[in-house]
């Protein structure tokens, strides 16, 4: 079992609540990745997401695609942000979301090779298709980096099945249709979306996209093991509002 999928798992059979803070690298400088990662670490995240900056980000709502033109400005790139991180040291475990046209251009197997040198324990491809991932499988397969899955409102029960079977890490439950951003409106068929999504995973299930309040952690919480919050915290790091940040992330674990 990977380290990622290992370390969630202890963590759901305890009772605790999973929260996965997304933080744009390089928004703010790559010189201040260490602090942010430290900042959401020391506050009690039980994993953190890096999104890495591309010039055509469809899952991203205003606020994360905004992060990312502003990590473009400043030249930051997937190898720029792989040789940060060979940098850091932590204990919290680290997942880069990043689409598939950085990680190519980059090169697969350098890409998983020298992720080993780093903290990183997984990997969210969100324009990788369940059947392309064979692109990257052979090469995770004896690595300790686990490919998540996302599966959607829309995805078929026998589809979820099977991305649910072949991911690691966690299954990460898209709570909306569309894009990321704060102040989504949410199906009341969610619940029951969740809860049969964790009702067949031996993984914990993280909702995402849109979650920026602690009621919404306490709605999912009731049918899933934790959440993913991404545009409240970039846009609180964009403000420098770093006391915010510890605040928020200590009251909803």
């Amino acid at each position: 079992m990977k380290t990622l999928t290992k370390h969630l798992k202890t963590k759901q059979q305890n009772g605790e609540t999973i929260f996965v803070p997304y933080i744009m690298a390089g928004a703010q400088g790559l010189d201040q990745l260490e602090s942010e990662i430290s900042l959401l670490s020391d506050a009690g995240a039980s994993a953190i997401e890096l999104g890495i900056p591309f010039s055509d980000p469809v899952a991203d709502g205003p606020v994360i695609q905004a992060a990312g033109l502003q990590a473009l400005q400043k030249d930051v790139s997937l190898e720029k942000i792989i040789a940060q991180l060979k940098k850091i040291k932590t204990t919290t475990p680290l997942i880069l979301m990043t689409y598939f046209n950085p990680i190519f251009y980059f090169g697969l197997e350098k890409f998983i090779q020298e992720l080993q040198e780093t903290n990183v324990k997984g990997v969210i491809i969100p324009d990788l298709p369940f059947e392309h991932q064979g692109l990257l499988t052979p090469l995770l397969k004896y690595s300790d980096v686990a490919l998540i899955p996302l599966v959607a409102l829309t995805t078929p029960k026998e589809r979820i099945v099977e991305l649910v079977e072949a991911g690691e890490g966690f299954i990460y439950a898209v709570a909306v249709n569309g894009v990321t951003g704060i102040g989504r409106e949410y199906q009341t068929s969610l619940d029951e979306h969740l809860a049969y999504i964790q009702s067949i995973s031996d993984k914990p299930v993280l909702a995402g996209f849109g979650i920026s309040t602690k009621e919404h952690v306490e709605r999912f919480r009731q049918n899933c093991a934790g959440v993913i919050v991404g545009s409240k915290i970039v846009q609180l790091l964009s403000e420098g509002k770093t006391k915010e940040i510890e605040l928020f992330v200590k009251s909803v674990i």
